[in-house]
């Protein structure tokens, strides 16, 4: 029996772990032919899984159990009042051509996104670092215009990569990452080689890794049905319980921030009036989209951006319900019943989100006004459409800390802040929640936030979505990480063939 059990442990054992070798296929949503490799520009999933998930390293990394774990830096303290991080970086990291990894490497790559000219949709959350400075080689000093506690969370952010010092040009994709680009045609395709010289232990097992972009979700399914491709992400909600009936293939469901709105820019009529917006968030029906159109798979949202995952999640703030009585009055109200609003929304934002619009739009009528629903290309749309438009449909991946969802997308002048909505208590409560390091006060400032946000902003956060992947089952992996798609963006470094 003793040599029974040990063979049987000894064969799990052998079945677990990881071989190296074969081609991964990776079919994705969230390319477009105006990507480009610069961390900067970086917004969706298909650079997101190239960059940070193959090419490049951040200097901490989120685990598949959300942990935050040490990645170029290895370890880290703070000042007692949190305001100054020091990391210290792993030695013998070496860049894809050869070169070590170095403080100024950290320094210049943060300093990309950095300054009053920066474009980057990462400015917001290095904004507050005042100085940035090398102790010896292998040791950076950021000084923050005040405490933060959770920026060594920051500092895993997908466009927060380190590059060599010293090159202007990214588009070589050159970083530390488990794989080297081969080659690239932005939106559609990218092919990487294993780095033989890889720092990570037992990671990063596929000889080569192809990334294809697929933005037509029955493209994907078929693709992954006929073996064209290995893995496939946001699966069709309508389809989706046929394919899981299929022989050799594998549905994973995870559920974490990612989340699905509505933004309104508050910088113009008729946005700029809360009774408007309140009108928007009373009309929706989340309970019919999360049945109807996500198939269950997800929960409902209540209107502002923290899952039930995250640490400070307001667990009692009120449900917002579907109620065409209080979306009328507050229209009448506004002085706009039976005016006709605009919302912009593609398939790009997330497979179905067309199909939720037409549901919004049905129950929107009877709360006395018209939603005209504008069906936008999706090649473009994260381009050409939000952020410009008046009203339009988003997808969120969410973020592991409340400081770095509000300081992204809600903060006063953040890059991101896709409703360019300012609330000065808001504004000041984030300052000061940042810095706190009691945790309960921390849990109310945030909670607070929640009901700010869900009361005067400008966003419509329908339903926090499961993310659903279809894989071949001949692929192994471990747990899988809900912070991002494709495990946590890491599926190439992480998972292998059997």
């Amino acid at each position: 029996t003793v040599a029974m059990a040990s063979t049987l442990a000894s064969g799990t054992l052998k079945a677990a772990t990881p071989k190296k070798g074969g081609k991964l296929r990776i079919g994705t949503a969230g390319g477009s032919t105006t990507d480009s490799l610069d961390p900067a520009t970086i917004t969706d999933t298909m650079m997101q899984i190239i960059s940070q998930g193959q090419l490049r390293n951040s200097l901490t990394e989120v685990d598949a159990d959300g942990n935050l774990i040490p990645e170029l830096a290895e370890s880290w303290d703070s000042s007692p009042d949190a305001a100054v991080w020091t990391f210290k970086l792993r030695q013998g990291v070496e860049f894809h051509t050869g070169k070590s990894l170095e403080a100024q490497d950290v320094i210049e790559s943060i300093n990309h996104h950095r300054g009053a000219e920066s474009k980057s949709a990462a400015k917001g959350i290095v904004d507050p670092i005042k100085e940035l400075k090398a102790d010896g080689k292998n040791t950076v000093v950021f000084t923050l215009e005040g405490g933060n506690a959770d920026f060594p969370f920051i500092m895993s952010d997908y466009h927060l990569t380190i590059q060599p010092a010293g090159v202007e040009d990214l588009s070589d994709g050159v970083g530390t990452g488990g794989y080297m680009l081969v080659n690239y045609e932005p939106g559609v395709r990218a092919l990487t080689k294993r780095n033989p010289n890889f720092w990570k232990e037992g990671k990063a097992h596929f000889d080569e890794v192809e990334t294809i972009g697929i933005a037509d979700v029955n493209a994907r399914t078929n693709a992954v049905v006929t073996g064209e491709i290995d893995v496939m992400n946001r699966c069709d909600l309508k389809t989706v319980h046929l394919l899981k009936r299929r022989p050799g293939i594998e549905i994973i469901n995870v559920t974490g921030t990612k989340h699905y709105t509505y933004a309104m820019r508050t910088d113009a009529a008729p946005f700029d009036d809360n009774d408007v917006r309140l009108a928007m968030k009373y009309a929706i029906d989340r309970k019919e989209i999360v049945k109807k159109i996500l198939r269950g798979n997800g929960i409902v949202g209540n209107d502002h951006p923290i899952a039930p995952s995250n640490r400070f999640f307001a667990k009692d703030l009120p449900q917002r319900h579907y109620d065409p009585d209080k979306a009328k009055f507050h229209l009448k109200k506004a002085g706009r019943l039976g005016e006709t609003f605009h919302l912009s929304t593609s398939d790009a934002a997330w497979d179905g989100d067309v199909d939720a619009a037409i549901l919004y739009k049905e129950r929107a009528a009877k709360a006395g006004f018209n939603l005209e629903v504008t069906r936008e290309p999706k090649d473009g749309y994260w381009d050409n459409v939000w952020l410009k438009k008046p009203w339009t449909a988003v997808f969120w991946s969410g973020r592991p800390t409340e400081d770095w969802m509000f300081s992204m997308a809600y903060a006063a002048g953040a890059s991101w802040n896709d409703t360019v909505w300012e609330h000065d208590r808001f504004n000041m409560l984030l300052k000061t929640g940042r810095a706190e390091l009691d945790i309960d006060k921390r849990r109310e400032i945030y909670v607070e936030m929640q009901q700010i946000v869900r009361d005067e902003g400008a966003t419509i956060v329908h339903a926090f979505a499961s993310d659903l992947h279809a894989a071949s089952d001949n692929l192994a992996h471990g747990k899988v990480g809900a912070n991002w798609e494709f495990d946590g963006f890491r599926i190439a470094e992480r998972w292998w063939f059997k």
